[in-house]
């Protein structure tokens, strides 16, 4: 007889499941459909990046680097951000290159966060917010966007705000809606928190791509803000190369601090061989002032595409995602929905609900135009052949 013990372990995140970008993207591989749901791109990177990783791998660059980041990388950061925003920024001290912006995000949350704290979150939210500051013992305190527009309602959001509020997460442009926070925006956050010792997180992965020539308003431009927020940002969203994962954190010297011991016992350092790569091309500007217009013909392209379909298109500000309603086709949860489509239309997309954390379904799918004409367009005539399928059987 076995009289093996079963190790008893209770989870310190019961309902958490598989992340719903591994769901779908699993389900395009199994249907064999065309993925337009994980935000990757499916067209490559610049050689020159590729051609650096490689020359620095064979000159032997392929041990630790400086938990910190690559020095000569950090201060090519420093450099882009004065031209960016027209701050000054110690490279030494207040630039920390991760292993990803999620590792940055999982390690300030962690750095920053004790048990009952509470963290303001704007919903719908990237799927990482909650979890990771519950692992660590918060409090989550969600604040629905708007439906209508997927603004925020300061009133809503100060009204949330209580002693035990440590952190407020903000993200634009805004995964998974598409939409930008404006200058006001960012004003009525530096109000909201004055006078206070609330933290900020700017999750600003997508700062290159917005569009219709509007400026990114980061976290750094606000000397209220400036002061106590942690602004995060991704070489893989902005250089096509999502894998690497690689991304930064800026942050005041204090805050870094902070920071960084949590980092040195994580990943602790970052692929070294790509970290010269990315120093060595961030001083080729153009690519990344590029963004804006490459993407918004990407986002031109599927919108007129789309317009074909009986699918009601939502403004989409920046990111690569745009969002589509279709409450007036079907009254299937978006989960059953997205799933269907992908198995019965060949095109996966992401359904809004994961993103609330009381699911909440509003109908709306998210398409990711991170991708090549042809994957679109592809996907795009699928949808109108089986037209009939996107209507409630």
């Amino acid at each position: 007889m076995n009289n093996t013990y079963l190790i008893s372990l209770q989870s310190k995140l019961p309902n958490v499941g598989t992340t719903i970008f591994s769901q779908m993207s699993k389900l395009a591989q199994d249907c064999n459909a065309i993925n337009l749901s994980q935000g990757f791109p499916d067209f490559e990177c610049h050689p020159e990046l590729i051609e650096g990783v490689m020359k620095y791998m064979q000159q032997g660059a392929n041990q630790y680097c400086h938990t910190a980041g690559l020095p000569a990388l950090r201060e090519q950061i420093a450099l882009k951000t004065a031209r960016d925003h027209g701050i000054s920024i110690d490279a030494e001290t207040e630039i920390t290159v991760h292993s990803g912006a999620s590792e940055a995000i999982f390690n300030i949350i962690a750095a920053v966060v004790k048990v009952q704290d509470e963290v303001l979150i704007f919903e719908p939210a990237y799927d990482l917010y909650r979890p990771v500051a519950e692992l660590f013992g918060a409090k989550v305190v969600p604040v629905s966007l708007k439906k209508e527009d997927f603004s925020i309602d300061w009133d809503k959001a100060r009204s949330a705000i209580t002693s035990q509020t440590r952190l407020i997460i903000i993200n634009t442009p805004h995964n998974p809606s598409g939409t930008t926070l404006k200058a006001e925006d960012l004003q009525q956050l530096s109000d909201l928190v004055e006078n206070t010792d609330i933290l900020v997180i700017g999750d600003e992965v997508y700062e290159h791509i917005i569009f219709d020539n509007q400026a990114h308003q980061s976290v750094l431009r606000y000397p209220e803000l400036r002061e106590r927020s942690f602004a995060v940002f991704s070489f893989g969203k902005t250089f096509h190369v999502t894998g690497w994962r690689v991304g930064y954190c800026i942050a005041p010297t204090h805050l870094t601090s902070e920071l960084r011991k949590v980092h040195q016992y994580n990943t602790f350092s970052t692929f070294t061989p790509a970290q010269y790569a990315l120093a060595d091309f961030l001083q080729k500007e153009a690519h990344y002032q590029a963004l804006p217009d490459f993407y918004q013909a990407r986002r031109d392209a599927l919108r007129k595409w789309l317009a074909d379909t009986p699918f009601k298109l939502l403004p989409c500000e920046g990111t690569y995602f745009q969002t589509v309603y279709y409450g007036h086709l079907s009254q299937e949860h978006d989960v059953d929905y997205a799933q269907r489509l992908t198995r019965e239309v060949g095109v996966a997309t992401i359904p809004f609900s994961p993103f609330y954390t009381q699911k909440e379904d509003n109908k709306h799918l998210r398409f990711c135009f991170a991708k090549k004409y042809e994957t679109m367009e592809q996907a795009v005539a699928l949808l109108i052949k089986h037209g009939d399928k996107l209507r409630q059987p």
